[in-house]
C-alpha cells in the first residue's frame, strides 16, 4: 500500500518520452478532442475476456495477453504507446483555492492549479451502480481544432446513502498555531467540526487533537451518544497559540485513532489546517512514515480540510495523497455546509480501495492523446492490476472523471477507447473491475453542442489549463487543443449556470470573470 510511486518498470521511460511528446504536440495543435465513458461494465478476469470486450484494442497491462504482447514488441510497440493508468483522484481543495485567491484579486500560482481537481469539483450526470463499485461511462466531443476532440472518461460510485452506514471514528486533528487567528482560519474551523458533530450519529466516535509548537489530545474517541455537549465544549475551548508542527500533530493524530479505534467502523483522520508548517518535520513523506504501520495495519484513511488565504496546498495535497485519502478547502460557511454536511457520507465512509484507471486507445484510431492533469497520480502501466501498488480511496456519491485531448487518425472509423477501473473492496480487499467503451461514431459534433454536464466538464478543463499558462496575454487560451480563451468561457459559464441552475456553476462562471479582469 506505501507503493504510490512505483520504481519504474520497462516501460516507464517510453511511457514519459510519449506523454512529453503529446504534450508538446498539443500545444501546437489545430484542434482538441475530449472523450468522456459512462457505462457499465463487466468484471473481467480472464484475458480471453479482456481481449473480446477490447475489440483488438492492446489489453490493459497485467493480463496475459498484455504481457505476451509487450513481450513479443519493441518498448515503442502501440500497446506501450496507447495506455494510460493513474490513480483515482477525488480531491478538490485545488479548485477551491483558486476560487479564493481569485476573488481575493490574484491569480493563483500556476503550479497550485492542479486540472483534475477542477473538473472533479462539479456534479456530474454518469449512471451510478446498485452496490459498491463503479459505473463507467466513456463519451467525446469534437472540437473545432480539427482532428482533435474532448474526451471524458466517468467514473461513479453509488448513491451517498443518508440511512445507514458503518459507524465513524472520527480523530479531529486541528491547527491552533498562530497563522490560525485570521479570520476565517480556526473560527471557520470551529464552527465546522461544531457542524459536522452535530450531524454524525449517536453510533459515530470523536476525539479531537490540537497543535501549535507541539500537540497534545484534547478529548480521547468519545462516543457521541449522550456527550455532544462535551464535544462542543471541547471545539468551543480551542484557541490560538504559536508555531505550526504539523508533523506532531498528525503523529498524535493517527496514535490518538489507534488507541480509539474500532473494528468494523470507519477509522479517518481529519485534519483542519492551513498547511503554513514552520517548525518539526515539514515532509508529507517522512510526517506520514512515522504513522506507516497504522495506516497499514489498520486502514485509518486521511481527510484534509484546507482553510485560509495564504494556504500550504502543496504539503496538504501530498498528505492526503500519501495517507489514502482527499482533500477540499473550506473558505466559508457555503463551503463547510457542503464539505461537512451536504458531502459527509462521502467524506467519512468509503466504497473503494487502491482504485486504478486504466484506459487503451485504440492505435487503428488514435494518432496521440494527452490526459489533462493526474501528473501525481501517474502509476506504471504493468502496475494496473498489481494491488500492492497504492490507488485512490473513494466514497460513495463521488464521481471521478479524468479529461483527455485525443487527436484522431484520418477517416478513422471505429472503436477509439476502452476504460477500465480496478479496485480493492474495503471489508475484504477482493479485487475488482468494470469497463466501458467509445465508438468513432458516439462523438457528438462539437463540444458546445453536447449534453450541459459534459461542456461544464469541457469548461473546468479549459479554465484549470488557462490558469496553468504563464502567459499574461489577454486572449491566452492555454495549451489544450480548442481552448476558446476566458471571454467565450465565461459567456458559455453563465449560459451554463442558468441552463443547469446550478450554484456550482455559477461560482464557475464568476471565477473566470474574476481571472479575466486580471488577465
Amino acid at each position: 500500500m506505501e507503493q504510490r510511486y512505483p520504481t519504474p518498470g520497462p516501460g516507464t521511460a517510453h511511457r514519459r518520452t510519449r506523454r512529453l511528446r503529446v504534450a508538446l504536440l498539443a500545444l501546437a495543435a489545430t484542434g482538441g478532442l475530449l472523450l468522456t465513458a459512462c457505462g457499465a461494465g463487466q468484471d473481467s478476469s480472464s484475458s480471453a475476456d479482456r481481449s473480446n470486450r477490447t475489440g483488438g484494442l492492446p489489453a490493459p497491462a497485467g493480463s496475459a495477453a498484455a504481457g505476451e504482447q509487450r513481450a513479443e514488441s519493441p518498448d515503442d510497440s502501440p500497446s506501450a504507446d496507447h495506455l494510460s493508468t493513474f490513480a483515482l483522484d477525488v480531491d478538490t481543495a485545488s479548485y477551491g483555492y483558486a476560487r479564493r485567491v481569485l476573488a481575493d484579486g490574484r491569480l493563483p500560482d500556476p503550479s497550485q492549479v492542479r486540472p483534475e481537481e477542477f473538473v472533479n469539483s462539479f456534479r456530474q450526470d454518469y449512471d451510478r451502480p446498485d452496490g459498491d463499485g463503479f459505473s463507467v461511462t466513456v463519451d467525446g466531443a469534437r472540437t473545432d481544432k480539427a482532428g482533435w476532440s474532448l474526451v471524458r472518461v466517468g467514473l461513479a460510485t453509488r448513491a451517498a446513502d443518508s440511512g445507514e452506514r458503518p459507524p465513524a471514528a472520527l480523530t479531529f486533528v486541528v491547527d491552533v498555531s498562530g497563522s490560525m487567528a485570521e479570520p476565517g482560519r480556526l473560527d471557520l474551523a470551529k464552527k465546522s467540526l461544531d457542524t459536522m458533530t452535530d450531524q454524525l450519529g449517536d453510533d459515530d466516535s470523536v476525539a479531537l487533537v490540537t497543535f501549535s509548537d507541539e500537540a497534545r489530545t484534547v478529548l480521547p474517541m468519545t462516543r457521541l451518544g449522550g456527550h455532544r455537549g462535551r464535544v462542543h465544549d471541547a471545539v468551543d475551548d480551542l484557541e490560538t497559540e504559536d508555531s505550526t508542527n504539523l508533523g506532531a500533530g498528525v503523529e498524535k493524530g493517527y496514535a490518538t485513532a489507534t488507541d480509539g479505534l474500532r473494528e468494523g467502523a470507519t477509522n479517518r483522520v481529519v485534519l483542519i489546517s492551513d498547511g503554513l508548517a514552520n517548525t518539526g518535520d515539514t515532509h508529507a513523506d517522512s510526517i506520514l512514515e512515522r504513522v506507516s504501520r497504522e495506516r497499514r495495519d489498520h486502514g485509518i484513511t486521511l481527510f484534509g480540510v484546507g482553510v485560509g488565504s495564504d494556504y500550504g496546498d502543496a504539503l496538504m495535497e501530498r498528505l492526503a495523497d500519501k495517507g489514502d485519502g482527499h482533500t477540499a478547502y473550506v473558505s466559508g460557511d457555503d463551503d463547510a455546509r457542503k464539505v461537512f454536511v451536504d458531502q459527509l457520507p462521502q467524506n467519512i465512509e468509503l466504497t473503494a480501495r487502491d482504485a486504478k484507471a486504466q484506459v487503451a486507445f485504440d492505435p487503428e484510431t488514435v494518432a496521440e492523446f494527452h490526459l489533462v492533469g493526474y501528473e501525481d497520480r501517474e502509476v506504471a502501466d504493468e502496475d494496473f492490476r498489481d494491488d500492492n501498488v497504492d490507488g485512490g480511496e473513494v466514497g460513495p456519491g463521488h464521481t471521478v472523471t479524468a479529461l483527455y485531448a485525443v487527436r484522431t487518425k484520418p477517416g478513422a472509423d471505429g472503436h477509439l477507447a476502452t476504460a477500465s477501473v480496478r479496485w480493492l473492496d474495503p471489508k475484504s480487499r477482493a479485487p475488482h473491475e468494470e469497463s466501458g467503451q467509445l465508438e468513432t461514431d458516439a462523438l457528438h459534433e462539437d463540444v458546445w453542442s453536447a449534453p450541459s454536464r459534459f461542456q461544464v466538464t469541457a469548461v473546468a478543463g479549459y479554465f484549470a489549463d488557462i490558469l496553468r499558462s504563464r502567459s499574461s496575454e489577454p486572449d491566452d487560451t492555454g495549451s489544450l487543443p480548442g481552448n476558446p480563451g476566458l471571454g467565450e468561457l465565461g459567456e458559455r459559464a453563465h449560459a451554463l449556470a442558468k441552463k443547469t441552475e446550478d450554484q456550482d456553476v455559477d461560482q464557475l462562471a464568476e471565477a473566470i470573470d474574476e481571472a479575466s479582469s486580471m488577465k
